[in-house]
């Protein structure tokens, strides 16, 4: 009997022992591939308008700052005080500039690694909450090829980061079910987010709340949690203690209702749009897993009494209402719901790997494929016309036509092996989309700022403050112009020349026209004058 019992403990032990084997083969696997996808091509395009271009300047004022100035703890956008967000990820971005200058590879770096990281992560949450690694595989597969997540994810903004410390949160709080020392973990990624995005870690920290609630209520009431929770608390209170010292009442209404808490009951900046707009962001960029998130939602609510059901219920519901009910909308708000999508989805597509041999899968998941293909297909053709000509689109879309009429010929044989298609042939496209210079399409928007800005840094001398005929701040702009440029009406612009002794002005070609300014100095670039005062 106990001969028995000392073989079957060692055979367990080796089990456990493969099984952990198998996890660190299945980490490193979806690391490599994160890290390849983030990280290809990311400084060859110029960064973006507002969040990007904002960061970069706060994070190049902190690198600037002298040795042993306190610039890193109250940070400056153009030299006035910057109250928007906690420098968390500036104060990285600022490393990056240490150690590989200032540039674009070295503003995206630090966010995108952060970003990468989140998909072993979510695995590792797949693997507290699944039965089968299948389901924990798929959801990371599934939440690695989502187009908005690689996106957003790659910019050199805060929200890849915000997720990445939220799946830190989320972990830890599953793992403290069975042993209370990771709740110190649920506070340190509490504490990371508030640090990287200010009061959405409240929000984010609700959802964890919510869900423990429901789930294992207990921990709840263990001290382990509430102590790791205070200890991620102080850094936070410290930062926040500090700005209110050192600015007063100045950083209460800017940096904590104007810039923050503002942003649920108005809208900022005219960012405002419908209820449904999230739904509506999710349904433009889900695709293909869109496919599968119906019945995925429906196994989920089905399945409410499991605790994966119960994070995926809380995690996207509690969000999406929340987020929804903001008046201020902002497309990469919702970042964070599609985690909470990938494990639903990973849970359906494993139920789907499961299933017995069949004839072939259900008749709306093959014509969802060959439509996407056919959409492909279409796409692919028009930019490889004259007029129209854009190779790297052409092939990914080529790409993507072909992973869909070949995942819905192995759909229609009820092979599973589509989903395997399916995974990669997604990943492949998404890495051809990064390697191209297509994927932050915004900077078509309006003119590209790198030629602008090397004409108005090429001023001699230097001046901070130019005004511009253009309608919108550009934070590109001031970026690589290292200056700080103002939108001005028609009538302003001709109060500044009147009043001021030497202004310089940044004009389009109309503009130029209207104003009729006389004695002027001109120099132009990419259809955009940099006018000034003739003085001699």
């Amino acid at each position: 009997m106990q001969e028995g019992s000392f073989i079957w403990g060692r055979l367990e032990k080796q089990y456990r022992t493969v099984d952990k084997w198998i996890d660190w083969v299945w980490v490193i696997v979806l690391l490599l591939a994160a890290v390849l996808l983030y990280t290809i091509n990311l400084g060859e395009l110029p960064l973006r308008d507002w969040d990007e271009g904002t960061v970069a300047q706060v994070a190049r004022e902190i690198w600037r700052a002298p040795a042993g100035s306190m610039h890193w703890l109250y940070p400056t956008l153009g030299g006035e005080p910057y109250h928007n967000k906690p420098p968390l990820m500036h104060l990285l971005i600022a490393w990056a500039y240490s150690l590989g200058g200032v540039n674009e590879w070295t503003s995206r770096l630090p966010g995108a690694l952060l970003t990468a990281m989140s998909v072993p992560l979510l695995y590792y949450i797949g693997r507290e909450i699944f039965h089968q690694r299948w389901a924990a595989i798929y959801s990371a597969l599934t939440y690695l090829t989502m187009l908005p997540v690689v996106r957003h994810g790659r910019l050199a903004m805060l929200d890849g980061a915000v997720v990445s410390f939220f799946m830190v949160m989320i972990l830890c709080s599953l793992r403290s079910r069975r042993n209370l020392r990771y709740c110190l973990g649920v506070g340190i990624g509490f504490g990371l987010i508030c640090l990287t995005k200010g009061i959405l870690g409240f929000l984010l920290g609700a959802i964890a709340f919510v869900f423990l609630f429901w789930d294992t209520p207990r921990l709840l009431t263990s001290r382990y949690m509430w102590t790791g929770i205070l200890l991620g608390i102080l850094p936070v209170t410290f930062w926040y203690g500090a700005q209110f010292v050192y600015y007063g009442d100045k950083f209460t209404k800017t940096g904590m209702m104007d810039q923050s808490l503002s942003r649920v009951w108005k809208s900022v900046e005219g960012h405002s749009q419908p209820l449904w707009y999230y739904l509506l962001e999710i349904f433009k960029y889900g695709w293909p897993w869109l496919i599968f998130l119906p019945s995925s939602l429906r196994s989920t609510w089905e399945n409410r009494n499991l605790s994966w059901a119960k994070l995926v219920l809380v995690w996207c519901g509690v969000y999406l209402i929340a987020i929804s009910l903001m008046e201020t909308k902002l497309p990469w708000y919702v970042f964070p719901i599609y985690p909470g999508i990938a494990l639903a989805c990973g849970a359906k597509l494993a139920e789907i790997e499961n299933m017995p041999i069949l004839s072939s899968y259900p008749r709306y998941l093959v014509l969802s494929l060959v439509l996407i293909s056919i959409v492909g297909t279409g796409v692919s053709i028009y930019y490889g016309l004259g007029g129209t000509a854009q190779s790297d689109l052409q092939l990914v879309f080529g790409a993507v036509a072909i992973t869909m009429a070949m995942a819905a010929i192995l759909a229609e044989r009820g092979d599973s092996q589509f989903l395997k298609i399916l995974f990669w042939g997604s990943y492949v496209s998404l890495l051809l989309l990064m390697k191209s210079n297509d994927w932050v399409w915004e900077l078509g928007e309006a003119y590209p700022v790198k030629p602008v800005a090397q004409m108005i840094q090429q001023v001699n001398p230097p001046v901070t403050k130019i005004y511009t005929s253009f309608r919108d701040h550009r934070p590109s702009l001031d970026f690589y112009s290292d200056r700080t440029i103002v939108p001005a009406s028609s009538n302003e612009l001709k109060n500044y020349w009147k009043s001021d002794k030497q202004p310089y002005f940044l004009l389009d070609e109309t503009a130029l026209q209207d104003l009729k300014l006389e004695s002027i100095k001109v120099k132009k670039a990419s259809g955009w004058s940099l006018v000034t005062k003739n003085t001699k």
